[in-house]
């Protein structure tokens, strides 16, 4: 009688090896499982891509020629602007002194109970720096940064402008770039010099992720 490892093989025995061992069935909790990965993935690439584009756009350097600078608002006291809108203020100034464009755009509403917008502020500051009334158009209603673009648009196309080089600090520069492209504008961009949100310090990081959730928001039509 021959042993079972010197018999000779069957046609039984050689479809059982050319089949291999069967394949366990993936089943729904292994699916859920690579998908939230996956999804988890491409979130994290969204933010850590959109992180790095703001970081770009802090550095940006632009000089025109542009139709109009358009400076966007921060704050201001009593009609004093603060130390952040008039480090941008003076940038915008010194690109009007350069010759980037003839045209200064101030932007920015007021907060309940204040006496003054910041785009008030902003023109008296500017004139008060020798810039002519004529070259400063003001925005005053608008109360955040996507009202401000949308408004400047409007305003700047009436006069057929349609583009632009819009000054304010670096964190903040992507987000308006991107909300002014959508609003039919070419877009410039500089970083306000002297700013007391300093670029690599702790602060400024902390205004970046803030700035990166809500370009995402706006992206996804969260805001």
């Amino acid at each position: 009688m021959q042993s079972p490892a010197n018999r000779p093989l069957t046609q039984e025995d050689i479809d059982a090896h050319s089949a291999g061992p069967k394949r366990k069935r993936r089943g729904l909790s292994w699916w859920i499982s690579r998908i939230t990965v996956g999804l988890l993935l491409v979130a994290v690439l969204a933010f850590f891509g959109t992180m790095f584009r703001i970081y770009l756009a802090a550095r940006s350097d632009d000089m025109g020629p542009a139709g109009a600078i358009v400076v966007l608002g921060a704050a201001q006291f009593n009609g004093v602007p603060s130390r952040v809108f008039q480090a941008r203020l003076d940038t915008a100034y010194e690109l009007y002194q350069a010759g980037v464009s003839d045209l200064i755009v101030v932007t920015g509403g007021r907060l309940p109970g204040d006496v003054y917008t910041e785009g008030e502020s902003g023109q008296n500051y500017l004139i008060d720096r020798g810039i002519p009334p004529e070259s400063i158009l003001m925005e005053h209603i608008s109360s955040n940064t996507e009202e401000s673009v949308q408004r400047v648009s409007v305003m700047l196309k009436d006069r057929g402008i349609d583009d632009v080089l819009l000054v304010s600090d670096g964190f903040h520069l992507y987000r308006a770039q991107v909300l002014a492209e959508e609003n039919g504008l070419t877009v410039q961009t500089n970083d306000a010099d002297d700013s007391p949100i300093v670029q690599g310090s702790g602060t400024e990081f902390r205004y970046v992720v803030r700035e990166t959730f809500a370009v995402l928001a706006h992206r996804f039509g969260l805001d």
